[in-house]
């Protein structure tokens, strides 16, 4: 089974130099605490918003789960 990879968004989002409050406007969140809350498990990211966060971080969808 998959598992969503936090991981590498996390480090995909610093690799690319990107903050916490860049993510979160790119995703339309109010504050990089939100996004932060996301990026850490506290939320779980919908299927919706997949596609726009592959986009910010310039990679596939598919890259965010892992075996």
């Amino acid at each position: 089974m998959k598992k969503f990879n936090l991981e590498y968004i996390e480090q995909r989002r610093k690799e690319l130099k990107m903050t916490i409050d860049d993510m979160a406007k790119l995703m339309g969140f109010s504050n990089g605490s939100v996004y932060w809350k996301y990026e850490h498990g506290a939320y779980k990211f919908d299927a919706d918003m997949l596609p726009k966060m592959a986009e910010a971080l310039k990679c596939k969808v598919g890259d965010f789960y892992t075996s």
